[in-house]
């Protein structure tokens, strides 16, 4: 199965299994995710149990296109309704308060939810069968909590196994994902107080938003809503990143190499020939960059590497999303790059 051909056998199998309470992974454009029933707090607890995801992280529920979004929660703001038709189906997440009826399993234990209706034909189609299409799917990234975001169906194998043992009964694959990196998403929830808020950036941007709003998009406040991916140390494999300006990059992958350490390097400038464990060329197009940034990080991630070097960005808006996605994965490196800065 892939993006363009759609298995509908695999796709009720999968249904099925969710319905059971158990755990499906499926594609988004975003990246793959780990699906559980939303409605089932007991499936929702397992999602939790496979990723090692702390109870209070929320996780964002996944709706079709048809759905009725009033089911899940107190009101549908303009607002909302504004975003919806620009941006759904696609990689937007909507914080809004949540229904009294829907368990705070999915949220954290907060008086909202996350709300996103995918655009990817597969997830769509899984969304289109399960309980008819007026159920939710629960599904954060299907890796283990912390690291590096799935974008293909190996991915997830890799992650979580395809044997007897894994927690997963099925795994739908839909090629890569086509964004890479996971959705933006705006809080909707205080608009009375503090208007739009920006919780974690992604492919769609807060100028963007704030155009349809009408108003500019603030930056999120110490009391917004816990949300996906916003913990300072994110999106990390299990090799140490390090994240260095394209000025610094030569002469620091040359104080690493002399203090004996083996470098993968992510780039996308070009280098001259330097002793690496292995090397990943990027695009300097951000949304190509994106597609590519976690396979690159997984593939540097098995290159017997003791550092995973990658060249920061650019720092203009177009690249908001990777940059919050580099900086979590880099956080806690930042100690070994400025040993070898000073």
């Amino acid at each position: 199965m892939n993006g363009s051909t759609i298995d509908l056998q695999a796709i009720q199998f999968a249904a099925c299994k969710l319905e059971a309470g158990e755990l499906v992974a499926f594609p988004t454009e975003t990246v793959y995710g780990l699906g559980a029933d939303a409605e089932n707090p007991a499936a929702v607890a397992s999602i939790y149990a496979a990723k090692g995801r702390p109870s209070n992280h929320p996780v964002i529920v996944h709706v079709a296109p048809e759905a009725d979004i009033g089911y899940w929660v107190q009101a549908i703001p303009p607002q909302a309704q504004l975003l919806m038709d620009a941006f759904w189906p696609g990689p937007l997440t909507l914080i809004l308060p949540r229904a009294a009826h829907i368990s705070d399993a999915v949220s954290g234990g907060q008086s909202s939810i996350g709300l996103r209706c995918p655009s990817h034909p597969v997830a769509q189609a899984l969304l289109r069968a399960f309980k008819g299409g007026k159920g939710g799917i629960a599904g954060p990234s299907a890796n283990k909590f912390g690291h590096v975001s799935p974008t293909t169906a190996q991915h997830v194998r890799d992650e979580f196994g395809a044997d007897a043992d894994s927690p997963i009964a099925c795994v739908l694959d839909g090629g890569q994902s086509e964004v890479g990196i996971e959705s933006t998403i705006i809080d909707l929830s205080r608009l009375a107080t503090h208007g739009p808020v920006l919780l974690r950036p992604g492919h769609i941007s807060a100028a963007q938003i704030g155009a349809v709003l009408g108003v500019a998009v603030q930056a999120a406040d110490a009391a917004a809503p816990r949300a996906s991916g916003t913990l300072e140390s994110h999106y990390a494999p299990r090799t140490p990143v390090l994240l260095v300006a394209s000025d610094r990059l030569a002469a620091t992958l040359q104080q690493l190499q002399q203090d004996g350490q083996r470098c993968a390097l992510i780039a996308y400038s070009t280098l001259a020939a330097t002793s690496l464990c292995a090397q990943f060329p990027m695009a300097a197009d951000p949304q190509a960059y994106a597609h590519d940034l976690y396979a690159a990080l997984r593939n540097m991630d098995h290159a017997a590497a003791d550092l995973i070097v990658v060249e920061a960005p650019p720092s203009d808006l177009a690249w908001q999303g990777i940059n919050d996605r580099l900086r979590r994965a880099a956080h806690d490196s930042a100690a070994i790059l400025a040993r070898f800065q000073k």
